[in-house]
């Protein structure tokens, strides 16, 4: 009898432990666990030859996602043609900054999509931002100078300039699939053709 009931007792406490486990592993699979979950915004800027950015050595595009603590994934190529991914942490300064000019109530009243016929030169800019009514979704294409951007996004397109990914550390395409915002127009650059 003693040992039935101590047999009894062990498979209860191993049901409950396993119970207890399984539950947890369910949980902790439905959580995004990558740094960064808190999102504040998706960006992407691209460009082709004459463009803003392209002027200088600068970037011919960049796609950030950035959480509202400063970490951030960077996905970006530079003029001699090589892509650099990084992902660190910027300064409470810049991602002040930031949040100043996505909640910037011009920026705010922007959305969908804005095209047009690419002749010669062109300039994209992509937003994917949180909203407590929803996400804000913002695509907008100056194609040949014929659409400039509105100031609040040509602000954004300025800090997205001067981004410097100092002290982050390179990661792989495979560890994270979404880096720049969802959908929208991405210029092919004859590389890439």
């Amino acid at each position: 009898m003693f040992s039935y009931e101590l047999h009894f007792r062990l498979n209860a406490r191993s049901s409950l432990a396993v119970a207890i486990l399984l539950t947890s592993v369910g949980l902790w699979g439905q959580v995004d666990h990558s740094k960064g979950s808190d999102l504040l915004a998706r960006l992407s800027y691209d460009s082709s030859a004459g463009s803003v950015i392209t002027e200088g050595d600068g970037l011919r595009d960049i796609c950030i996602a950035i959480s509202r603590d400063g970490y951030y994934r960077v996905v970006r190529s530079l003029n001699n043609g090589q892509k650099e991914r990084r992902q660190g942490k910027i300064q409470e300064q810049q991602v002040g900054q930031l949040k100043r000019l996505i909640s910037d109530s011009e920026f705010r009243d922007l959305s969908g999509s804005h095209g047009g016929v690419i002749l010669q030169a062109a300039e994209s800019f992509g937003a994917e931002i949180p909203r407590e009514d929803g996400p804000q979704r913002l695509q907008w294409l100056n194609a040949d100078g014929a659409s400039p951007f509105p100031t609040s996004v040509f602000r954004v397109v300025e800090w997205l300039e001067h981004f410097e990914p100092t002290g982050g550390k390179p990661f792989s395409s495979a560890d994270y699939s979404e880096v720049c915002p969802s959908a929208g127009v991405r210029l092919l650059h004859p590389q890439e053709l």
